[in-house]
């Protein structure tokens, strides 16, 4: 049946060469007829969407509008202006990223209104249907009478066909650090399931349906759908509220601290809202819808922006080996403890070692509210940062600068320009930002159109200081990373560091869903690499532990993406296994190609990637925590020619629990006709690192 319905929508676009119009109903295909955008004003003035793929509905007719506190005008019924179509089919080459060349093509239309209820408000909907979705975003044009407003709600839905299975986090305005919940639509809520996240106020969630985006859901037909958004600049968070009813998602705006949405002045875009349809998961995550939604980069000249692998003095803090703060004898960056890992990274090819805690404040920077904790130039007197920058230099390294504004935003751009400038001056020419505990402007939050200007402004001022950045606790990426390619890394999710937390532990499924959802909008820096997994080495009353086995920490360095990508674990953990390490030294941090070979969100993940400007490729599998078979396919590589892989792979006996520094390492010669089977086990992996001979 399914087949039938797709000839159907493909010999329809012989007739669809152009958008049908009539007074009520639009309709365009995608390029390649899977997708199927119908557009509606029913005659008074009510517009909806809705979405079909291979001929079945998934998107139902679904609502749009907005209710502005200033004007108090609710857009909501609509008179049709005027219709405007275009089709473009072009590629631009990445400054970095998973591919080298990104092609771009989708069909468009814009769509011209003016508010029939009387205030004459006149506002454009763009539209984009790409092969793997659709893309909209609103325009509230220059216009007389109408300059700035304030929006108090924005009235986009997505209304679901079923009871779709969904894989989510709770609608927290302020952390975006959660395990994924997978359950029915109607099951969600945020309450019950973050019931075991004992280190996460919930003070924040909006109301137990919401949800954060990226939401991915999948239907009982086999349709994955993922929504999100794109291009997110002077705008608030979208969230997602559910009504269980009729399965309907409504945009939920991240408020401020007065409880409006934000502050425009015409003429104004919003984000795109994309929402990705596709029947396979491989082509999931091969989209690049969200960062096609995206300008251009801003920096003309970006040859001085470099991917990077690279150390961090950071974990020590974390299992007890060190601290922060100096104040209570165990100050982990001081000046002979930075140089052990200089000498590491410099032995084992890394671009750089991060170093947190190297500044005053850390005594007094937690939960204090404080404005004026740290002032970004002033190193405890243990840390000698002059010495250690030309250290550093004569071993063909960089240091890596941290800032922890610890939520004090207004300080922290109060001392931006100090604190760039202060970088430069010690050949520093990278940041880990942070933004633990609340925000100061008091009241506003993470997700907020307060600090989204925020991060764009540190990207900015990052930019013309040529400096690149990461950011930790930030509002998750949608795409923006195109545009300004000096913002190289988020966090924005719960990343590895949270293994050490007694009730927060990553679950062996993590791995496998991240790629789906956090990671749709962009990189992120998970710190990969971990080759110790019972976290009492410094503290033995400890009992945090690393739910992987030791291959599958090495496959993350392919699977989770990152062009700032850290070996997260001590050196002399790494010296426990010197020929698993030489993976970590070997993987690339920058690509040519991705193929996704195989993958089901929650359960495996098996892709391949092609080093950038280089004929090398590196592949690899995660699983969850079962036991599971999967096959790499090499027919991406060339015809005709013999390469060597070399397999990092799961011990026969290896556990996530019970043994998980079993591994084994194996070369074998093949060529693009050769398929190899690998065994996971629970909670493994595998990597392989493939050299043309």
């Amino acid at each position: 049946m399914r087949i039938i319905k797709y000839l159907v929508a493909f010999f329809s676009t012989f007739v669809l060469a152009f958008p049908v119009y009539s007074l009520e109903k639009i309709v365009i295909h995608s390029k390649n007829a899977s997708i199927q955008l119908v557009l509606q004003n029913d005659g008074e003035g009510n517009f909806h969407y809705t979405i079909n793929y291979m001929g079945e509905e998934i998107i139902a007719p679904s609502h749009i509008g907005f209710r502005l506190n200033k004007p108090a005008v609710s857009l909501q019924k609509f008179d049709r202006l005027s219709i405007d179509t275009s089709s473009t089919e072009d590629s631009w080459e990445t400054v970095w990223g998973e591919e080298k060349v990104v092609r771009n093509s989708y069909k468009a239309i814009k769509y011209s209104m003016r508010d029939r209820l009387g205030s004459g408000i006149l506002v454009n909907l763009y539209f984009r249907v790409y092969n793997d979705g659709v893309a909209f975003r609103y325009e509230f044009p220059e216009q007389q009478a109408f300059a700035h407003f304030i929006v108090g709600d924005e009235n986009t839905t997505f209304k679901m066909n079923g009871n779709h299975t969904a894989f989510w986090i709770p609608g927290d305005y302020d952390s975006n650090e959660y395990q994924y919940n997978k359950t029915r639509l109607e099951d969600i809520n945020a309450y019950t399931a973050s019931a075991k996240e004992q280190d996460i106020a919930l003070k924040t969630v909006y109301d137990s349906n919401a949800v954060q985006t990226p939401l991915l859901l999948k239907t009982d037909a086999g349709v994955y759908i993922n929504i999100h958004e794109a291009a997110l600049i002077n705008y608030p968070v979208m969230q997602l509220l559910l009504n269980k009813t009729d399965h309907s998602l409504i945009t939920h705006l991240v408020p401020d601290a007065v409880g409006n949405k934000a502050y425009l002045k015409t003429p104004f875009r919003t984000p795109w809202r994309t929402i990705i349809i596709t029947g396979k998961a491989t082509e999931m995550l091969s989209s690049r819808m969200i960062i096609n939604c995206n300008e251009p980069s801003v920096i003309k000249d970006p040859s001085w922006i470099k991917p990077q692998k690279f150390m961090g003095m950071w974990w020590e803090m974390h299992i007890g080996k060190a601290n922060w703060q100096k104040a209570d004898g165990k100050h982990g960056a001081n000046t002979e403890n930075v140089k052990t890992y200089i000498d590491f990274a410099s032995k084992n090819g890394f671009d750089g070692v991060l170093v947190e805690g190297w500044n005053e404040g850390w005594e007094d920077w937690f939960g204090n509210w404080k404005e004026n904790v740290f002032d970004f130039i002033t190193p405890y007197p243990d840390y000698d940062i002059k010495s250690l920058s030309e250290y550093a230099a004569a071993k063909g390294v960089k240091l890596i600068m941290h800032h922890e504004t610890s939520g004090s935003v207004t300080n922290y751009e109060r001392h931006m320009d100090t604190a760039f400038r202060y970088m430069l001056a010690h050949g520093i020419n990278t940041v880990k930002t942070g933004y633990v505990g609340r925000i100061i402007p008091r009241g506003e939050y993470h997700d907020g159109q307060w600090m989204v200007n925020h991060f764009q402004r540190v990207a900015e001022k990052a930019a013309r200081y040529k400096i690149m950045i990461e950011a930790h606790e930030s509002v998750r990426p949608t795409g923006l990373h195109r545009t300004y390619p000096n913002w190289l890394s988020n966090e924005a999710a719960r990343g590895n560091e949270f293994n050490n937390a007694p009730t927060l532990g990553l679950h062996p499924e993590h791995e496998t869903i991240l790629p789906f959802t956090r990671m749709m909008g962009g990189p992120m820096d998970y710190t990969p690499g971990f080759f110790r997994f019972r976290l009492n080495q410094y503290d033995s009353s400890r009992t945090t532990r690393v739910r992987t086995t030791l291959a599958k920490q090495l496959a993350n360095f392919v699977i989770i993406y990152s062009p700032l990508q850290m070996a997260g674990d001590l050196p002399e953990n790494y010296a426990l296994y010197p020929d698993a390490f030489q993976f970590i030294r070997d993987v690339a941090v920058d690509w040519d190609e991705t193929k996704i070979l195989s993958a089901e969100p929650g359960d495996y993940i098996v892709m391949a990637r092609k080093a950038r400007n280089k004929e090398e490729w590196f592949a690899a599998a995660v699983t969850d925590e079962n036991n599971r078979s999967v096959s790499f396919n090499f027919k991406f590589l060339e015809p005709g020619i013999r390469y060597e892989a070399t397999i990092y792979r799961d011990g026969e006996d290896a556990h996530w629990e019970t043994n998980p520094t079993s591994y084994r390492i194996e070369k074998k010669k093949i060529t693009s006709k050769s398929v190899l089977p690998v065994k996971l086990a629970k909670g493994g992996g595998a990597a392989i690192h493939i050299r043309r001979l």
